[in-house]
């Protein structure tokens, strides 16, 4: 890609290291060992945005609510965290996953996973997410970490995805809860060279795309009106732009049935050259206080952008279309 690219000028404008390392090497593609790549590679602990996803970090590594809290407990954090390329063996983040895999790991939360019709029903994304947290941060081989990974490919539906629906008669796997579950595999896969989960990956992969990312394997119709905006973060929700950042971690993007997807969010850049959202999950504290109670529902401590073009929309576009072929500058 061209450094003149009006998004790819932008991205290494930013004054947070970890997108301008990111643009470096997944857009630019250059070289891991060069000076500028680690500069901002040793910068990204130091970044804005890490630290404020760090603030208020308690003792036991958690930030004073459950860990699964809409959007301020550590779950959450951990996923920004990772997909903004901090270290591995990060300490902050590596405290903050055992509050999180003791949650998952509990006997009440085992306990509450039953097989209907065949059918394990369980939302995967939550043990999803973890796992590739975790095995970004080098705690692949942690037998917590493994449980989770055998545990998901133990409750993987038939058609390849997982769902939570208890209702008897749901026998289709949901995006939503598959998407993060791929992801954690893929990660799980990559950091420990099992090729036993090649197969489960290869399943889930399929599930999307046989509806093409988005649509309906029966009508082909648009599953939901939201997969086809972009958004950041996603959290446990689903759209086109996650779905082939994910898949192309899978190096699933060679597959023809993600062209349609590709085409829209290629579509989506808008006359200054950047991706915009087009919706998002979240709302900020009405306080700048430090002290403002994080126990609403649905609540950001970091602004990742409600007006304006998106950074890590736009970084996620260039990368899914550069890694397709599709967008080819300079």
């Amino acid at each position: 890609m061209d450094i003149r690219d009006p998004a790819v000028k932008w991205l290494l404008e930013s004054e947070d290291p970890s997108i301008h390392y990111l643009t470096l090497t997944d857009v630019l593609g250059k070289p891991s060992d060069s000076r500028e790549v680690l500069a901002a590679k040793n910068q990204i602990p130091n970044g804005p945005i890490v630290k404020t996803l760090l603030s208020g970090q308690r003792a036991d590594g958690g930030f004073g609510v459950h860990p699964y809290q809409k959007w301020t407990g550590a779950h959450w954090r951990l996923v920004s965290l990772i997909e903004l390329g901090i270290p591995l063996g990060f300490r902050p983040a590596v405290k903050a996953t055992n509050l999180v895999l003791k949650w998952l790991l509990s006997e009440s939360h085992l306990g509450n996973v039953p097989k209907i019709n065949g059918r394990y029903r369980r939302c995967a994304s939550q043990e999803g997410n973890a796992l590739a947290v975790c095995s970004r941060l080098g705690l692949a081989e942690d037998p917590r970490v493994v449980k989770l990974a055998d545990s998901l490919v133990e409750w993987q539906w038939p058609d390849g995805g997982w769902n939570c629906d208890r209702r008897p008669e749901a026998d289709h796997s949901s995006v939503n809860e598959s998407l993060s579950t791929l992801w954690g595999l893929v990660e799980y896969q990559r950091a420990t060279k099992d090729r036993e989960f090649l197969k489960p990956i290869e399943g889930a992969s399929d599930f999307f795309l046989q509806h093409h990312l988005f649509r309906s394997d029966h009508t082909g119709e648009i599953i939901h009106p939201r997969m086809v905006e972009l958004h950041y973060p996603l959290y446990w929700h689903c759209d086109i732009l996650q779905e082939l950042t994910i898949l192309s971690r899978a190096g699933k993007l060679d597959d023809p049935r993600t062209k349609e997807a590709l085409d829209i969010v290629e579509k989506k850049r808008g006359r200054d050259g950047l991706w915009h959202a087009d919706n998002y999950y979240w709302s900020m504290r009405r306080t700048p206080s430090t002290k403002t109670k994080l126990s609403v529902s649905s609540v950001e401590v970091v602004n990742w952008g409600r007006k304006g073009p998106n950074k890590m929309i736009t970084l996620n576009a260039l990368r899914t279309l550069k890694n397709s072929g599709q967008l080819k500058l300079g």
